[in-house]
């Protein structure tokens, strides 16, 4: 049976490398994490992925704690970059060719983001790891998850979390709260159902690009979600 989508943009936060730990990068957690995508790519699907920065820092934490909120943004740039590195040692670990690419420029560490490099390296089956957010502060990497995933021609961004979709309301908090199969955006936004910020959401509707929601500590949950079967929480024009 052949994979629902040939392109996807995954969305990886920085507090799913964490594992159980307070803070950085567990590396049985990332092996896993990349085991999960070297099945994906088995499959001869084509993945890029967005990672954010928040298991090493958090721009908003910096910020209120009187850091200006521009600095505290470049700073968490830079924690996706370590991330990224980190994800790609793994990979290489694991036998799956990756590059990573930065929307900063540091070429003595990785190479800078070009959209028709990365278009390439996807080509040739290769996992592209984008780092560096959209390398603009005041925006979220679930903003730049939804920028290159339209760039790239993702068929659909698929944000891993630590819940299995998207829910009426905070399921740790609400034990009524019920999952939703599938949502539209306008629902998603008008009933604020924290599936990635506005922005992110705005720019995913407006290109017609599709979100699945799903747990990445769910085992074969990636799999299933590229495979078309029902997981997680579609949110969908």
């Amino acid at each position: 049976m052949p994979a629902a989508y040939k392109r996807i943009l995954l969305k990886l936060s920085g507090e799913a490398l964490m594992g159980d730990d307070a803070y950085g990068i567990n590396r049985e957690t990332i092996s896993r994490i990349v085991g999960e995508v070297a099945g994906v790519v088995a499959l001869g699907v084509e993945v890029g992925v967005v990672i954010g920065g928040g298991n090493i820092f958090r721009g908003m934490a910096g910020a209120s704690a009187g850091m200006e909120r521009a600095t505290a943004d470049y700073m968490g740039m830079l924690a996706t970059v370590m991330n990224g590195m980190a994800l790609q040692d793994a990979m290489r670990n694991a036998g799956v060719e990756s590059r990573v690419m930065s929307a900063l420029n540091i070429e003595q560490v990785i190479e800078p983001y070009i959209r028709g490099k990365a278009m390439r390296y996807l080509e040739e089956g290769r996992v592209v790891v984008f780092a560096a957010g959209t390398g603009n502060p005041f925006f979220t990497t679930d903003t730049a998850a939804a920028l290159r995933g339209a760039e790239i021609g993702a068929e659909v961004v698929l944000k891993a979390t630590k819940v299995d979709g998207v829910y009426t309301a905070d399921p740790m908090k609400d034990k009524t709260a019920t999952r939703y199969d599938k949502v539209s955006f306008d629902e998603a936004i008008s009933r604020d159902l924290k599936v990635m910020d506005a922005t992110a959401l705005a720019l995913c509707r407006d290109q017609k690009l599709p979100i699945n929601v799903f747990s990445i500590f769910k085992e074969g949950a990636l799999k299933r979600v590229v495979m078309g079967e029902d997981e997680g929480t579609m949110v969908y024009c």
